[in-house]
């Protein structure tokens, strides 16, 4: 979903990057997203339903029919292909959200109990007009009896602090309209994204994220006054959201307004250092800013807290590349390259909740 200004920078955070779907493509109503088609439907009952076999195989039978080849769907990942089940059909592509979207529709056709799984902690990320978005990541989970599994459709983007935590239906809609939003915001105008950010809105008024992201659709349309108002109101619901922390004392900091900015910049400065990706964040800052000395310290610190993620071996072999290190950058540049073939390997995965399928 959206969120983030800083340095002129913004950031919107999302369950997966803006979708492929035409921008002149109707909103679909919140029924239409997991509406399974009737061509569908009857494949899933003759490659899925039909064969004979315990839950636990038919699940198995349902992965493979998603992920698989003719006679199966061979879903293949595409990072923008934020879809309704019926357009994946027809694409064959999806990202994490969209994948989530159709197991759990497909599953409980199968007389499955299926939900959405939310991780909050990500490291997914793109940069485009000056704004970055954050990637939230999504998997569906299936109960068997008390065995509860995950599948999961995406490459191994997400720091998970803690297992995934499931999320009630009116949610995960509300990240289809949120993507869209973001996607509309880019693609066509801010003006075009708004009704898509009304229903999510709608639909998971509780979620503070939402609240943020609306704040920086505002600032995208000019109304620094109502962008501000969706940043304060994001804190009310959770007050150490770090992308409203973030957005508010990047539009202090434009408004010239240092008493509040500095308020705001004490609140952020606890949440973030606990927080790999807010150090990572500020390190790209300090990379555009030139600043290569303060960008080393925050990659580091970043990797102390979290020492698996290629990406803050890059930056920081980046960075030393600037300050004439090569010896050091060489170090950072080789543990980054071992870590991104490690993830390499890991494109698709099902998996129950406690061990892999």
């Amino acid at each position: 979903m959206l969120t983030w200004v800083y340095a002129g920078m913004l950031a919107w955070s999302m369950a997966a990057p803006a979708s492929l779907v035409p921008a002149t493509s109707p909103m679909p109503r919140p029924e239409q997203i997991m509406f399974v088609p009737t061509e569908l439907r009857a494949k899933l009952q003759q490659q899925v339903i039909s064969p004979i076999g315990s839950k636990t195989s038919r699940l198995q039978r349902l992965v493979n029919f998603m992920l698989g080849q003719n006679p199966g769907l061979g879903i293949q990942y595409a990072a923008d292909a934020t879809s309704t089940v019926a357009q994946v059909y027809q694409t064959r592509k999806a990202n994490c959200l969209t994948f989530t979207l159709l197991t759990v529709a497909l599953a409980r056709e199968a007389g499955m109990r299926a939900y959405g799984q939310g991780i909050d902690e990500v490291l997914a990320w793109r940069e485009e007009d000056s704004t970055i978005y954050r990637i939230n990541h999504i998997s569906a989970g299936v109960a068997i009896g008390e065995t509860h599994f995950t599948v999961n459709f995406a490459r191994d983007s997400a720091i998970a602090r803690g297992p995934p935590k499931p999320i009630p239906d009116r949610q995960m809609l509300a990240l289809y309209y949120n993507n869209r939003a973001a996607d509309l915001m880019l693609s066509a105008s801010p003006a075009a994204a708004v009704p898509y950010m009304k229903v999510s809105l709608q639909l998971d008024p509780g979620y503070a994220n939402s609240w943020s992201n609306t704040g920086v659709l505002r600032l995208h349309q000019g109304d620094a006054r109502a962008a501000e108002r969706d940043y304060l109101k994001a804190l009310t619901l959770d007050p150490n959201n770090a992308d409203a922390l973030f957005n508010l004392v990047t539009l202090y900091q434009n408004k010239d307004d240092e008493a509040r900015r500095a308020i705001f910049e004490r609140r952020l400065e606890k949440v973030k250092e606990k927080d790999p990706y807010y150090q990572f964040l500020l390190a790209l800052r300090d990379e555009r800013q030139r600043d290569y000395a303060l960008a080393v310290e925050h990659y580091k610190h970043a990797i102390h807290m979290y020492h698996d993620e290629p990406r803050f071996y890059f930056g920081l072999a980046r960075v030393y590349e600037q300050l004439g290190n090569r010896r050091r950058a060489r170090r950072a540049l080789h543990r980054a390259n071992a870590l991104a073939q490690e993830r390499a390997t890991d494109q698709h995965r099902a998996a129950p909740e406690r061990s892999q399928l």
